[in-house]
């Protein structure tokens, strides 16, 4: 009897196994139903939704109408934030990075360290210790109108350049990690023959340097520009009310679903749209380094005039990236409703700390976030690490559908998500096991699983596709089951990716506040929208001291990731 060698092209043990019996489908069958029962039907509801009506279009042409311009000007303006955000980010970013990577000089290592603070700031924390700081009322514009005695504050972060400031702060990070990965992996070789042949440093940069850096640069402007269309804190802070967000939030608690609806199917074409043109432009050329050199050294910075500028630049750097967190951590100990005119806090109390484990109303938040967030990983990680899976490992039809469908939500903001969850909950059907889970303590879990599984996802595909098959094929070959080779061999190998997905994950689901604010209930009120009352109940210190608290748990999580993946879950991430 003939048989078909183990490393045959043709046929491998591995895809005769897989592929009997339809064990293929009856993997994926279960992560289609997921996705189209959470993902593409409450989408479809609020498809249908914006089309209500007597006149189908009657929300659509109210978006667009001239004469009453409302909508059009939170679509310009979401736009324009997103844009400008993108290009400020990309900028520090990517400064920041060539710099810490291609440069030695006084201050660095600390500076290196400290750059990535930013990341531990969940968003809503993050424009609040802006506020306490820049904003009208703020530490620094307080001083300087005390210290030179004017009657108004002489600067103040405020409107649209006040949120783009915070974007910039707050979301740097995602083009510093992803332009250091790759500048640590640029050739100099490169360099200097461009040099040899005559080009200048513009020239190299524009040349050599930053096409090199283009797919993780279009990567960044990818994710920050859906960040930033997503935002509603800053713009809401900050007086913005002309956005996108602040307009579907605007209509959702003036009960008008249907405007709701058409906002969140408009959000949500242009967040798509952005989607496939930047993919689109990353793929039209190649970028990939074809050189066999080693990576760039740094090079010590050797004038004195430098490096005191250096010096300089790393200590106001520094200050600047810890000062959120500390005047986060001063406020929190302030008694509430004592801090009005002054400068600084005059009254300060523990009490606020006692609260959060001994008071059950102050904890209750707390419990429900950690409640959710779990619930919402433990989903993460069953389809997501499945689902990558599937996509790495399996040829099925209908591949490049489930990868659109996965990351779909990535691309929709929170606003939209909760919007299609109400469109699709607020009624019994089969998906919501015939209940109504708006209200209830599923709904929140649901968005956070939703919005969050390509997390999951992506950093276990990245480690899939690192593994090498034949190990798994040798597993199967010794006669292991398909679970015991998956169990054993593939779990513990791609382990980093699995892990640092799943605590991103987490970390982002404790933090959620934009899909929050408009599904939680009475009885399920997240952490992050007990910030928000906290602070517009003028309750600043217990504000604070649950923002202090939001942040020792994400620095918790993330100190544990890297223990448990000997220091690689952070790259992985």
């Amino acid at each position: 009897m003939n048989k078909t060698p183990i490393n045959s092209p043709k046929e491998s043990i591995w895809s005769r196994i897989t592929y009997s019996n339809g064990f293929v489908y009856i993997l994926i069958a279960p992560l289609f139903l997921v996705l189209f029962g959470y993902v593409v039907y409450p989408f479809y509801q609020t498809f249908l939704q914006s089309f209500s009506g007597d006149d189908p279009f009657f929300s659509y042409k109210k978006f667009f109408d001239l004469a009453s311009p409302a909508n059009l000007e939170a679509l310009w303006t979401s736009l324009y934030i997103s844009v400008i955000s993108v290009i400020c980010c990309a900028i520090v970013g990517v400064t920041m990075a060539f710099l810490l990577e291609r440069y030695d000089f006084p201050g660095r290592r600390l500076l290196s360290i400290l750059v990535l603070v930013p990341m531990a700031l969940p968003p809503l924390v993050g424009v609040l210790s802006f506020t306490f700081l820049y904003g009208e009322s703020g530490i620094f514009p307080r001083a300087f109108q005390h210290l030179f005695g004017l009657d108004q504050v002489p600067f103040s972060l405020k409107g649209i350049w006040g949120v783009i400031v915070v974007h910039t702060f707050t979301m740097y990070t995602y083009f510093y990690l992803t332009a250091s990965a790759a500048i640590k992996g640029l050739d100099p070789a490169l360099e200097e023959a461009a040099t040899s042949l005559g080009a200048g440093r513009i020239r190299i940069w524009t040349k050599v340097i930053l096409p090199m850096l283009t797919p993780s640069i279009v990567a960044s402007s990818l994710l920050v520009f859906m960040i930033s269309m997503a935002s509603y804190t800053a713009p809401l802070m900050f007086g913005v009310e002309r956005t996108m967000t602040m307009q579907i939030y605007l209509s959702r608690t003036n009960g008008n679903l249907d405007m709701a609806a058409t906002q969140s199917m408009i959000l949500s074409f242009v967040s798509i749209s952005f989607l496939l043109l930047m993919r689109w432009y990353q793929n039209r050329r190649n970028y990939q380094n074809l050189s066999k050199g080693v990576s760039i050294h740094r090079s010590e910075v050797s004038s004195r005039g430098m490096k005191i500028a250096a010096s300089a630049a790393s200590f106001t750097g520094t200050l600047i990236l810890i000062l959120p967190i500390f005047v986060l951590v001063l406020i929190s100990f302030s008694v509430d409703g004592a801090w009005k005119t002054q400068i600084l806090p005059t009254e300060y109390t523990m009490s606020h700390y006692v609260a959060l484990f001994t008071d059950e109303r102050t904890w209750r938040p707390i419990w429900n976030s950690i409640q959710m967030g779990v619930v919402a990983t433990i989903g993460n990680i069953i389809f997501g690490v499945a689902a990558a899976y599937a996509m790495i490992r399996l040829n099925f039809k209908g591949k490049t559908l489930l990868d659109i469908l996965i990351m779909v939500p990535w691309a929709l903001p929170g606003t939209v998500v909760a919007v299609n969850l109400i469109a699709a909950f607020s009624t019994e059907n089969v998906f919501a096991f015939n209940q109504v889970l708006i209200g209830t303590f599923w709904i929140l879990p649901l968005a956070y699983f939703i919005r969050h599984l390509p997390l999951v996802f992506r950093s276990t595909s990245a480690s899939l596709v690192q593994l090498d098959q034949s190990i798994e094929e040798a597993s199967r070959g010794l006669g292991a089951t398909w679970w015991y080779t998956f169990r054993r061999i593939v779990v513990p190998l791609t382990f980093t990716g699995i892990l640092a997905g799943t605590l991103l994950a987490l970390v982002q689901s404790i933090g959620e506040f934009v899909a929050s604010i408009l599904i939680y209930s009475s009885s399920t009120i997240p952490l992050s929208v007990a910030i928000f009352q906290k602070l517009y109940s003028f309750k600043f210190g217990t504000a604070c001291a649950y923002g202090v608290l939001q942040i020792c748990l994400i620095l918790i999580v993330l100190i544990i990731s890297e223990k448990l993946s000997k220091g690689s879950a952070g790259s992985a991430i």
